[in-house]
């Protein structure tokens, strides 16, 4: 799994400007989510506060990785493991990147380009891929 430079660069340039607003980010992410994807909302918790922070928290972690996404992997995969217990499906990652990309259209405007929408996409189906690889193991080990 592995992002350009030009992913990388435009990834780092477009993070900032959406996390000095996180809550709100993750709120409209889960907002558009759901209007999307209505029967998603009973597998997540009433209270989406935390889980908007961990969002938060997976994307940033990702964007500082970008140039070297090893170290985020094995977390990657435990995750996809742990989400397949919850019922997540493969179409579900489909959803959710739409969602996110949606998201970052609106709250970033004229500075979510082409190219950074590419970007995110890129990282977004390397981490979903990553995810349903550690799924998929956790199916293995299980069946």
């Amino acid at each position: 799994m592995s992002l350009t430079q030009d992913n990388i660069r435009d990834l780092r340039a477009t993070w900032p400007l959406v996390s000095r607003d996180a809550d709100g980010m993750a709120a409209a992410f889960y907002a558009e989510l759901f209007r999307i994807a209505p029967e998603l909302r009973p597998m997540f918790p009433a209270d989406l506060a935390p889980q908007g922070r961990k969002l938060a928290t997976a994307l940033d972690l990702v964007v500082r990785h970008a140039g070297n996404l090893a170290p985020v992997l094995a977390p990657l995969r435990v995750m996809g493991a742990r989400h397949d217990g919850y019922g997540v499906e493969a179409a579900h990652y489909a959803l959710v990147g739409q969602a996110l990309i949606a998201t970052l259209r609106a709250r970033l405007g004229a500075a979510f380009t082409a190219a950074a929408e590419e970007a995110w996409a890129t990282a977004y189906a390397a981490v979903a891929a990553t995810m349903q690889a550690g799924a998929a193991e956790a199916a293995r080990r299980t069946a």
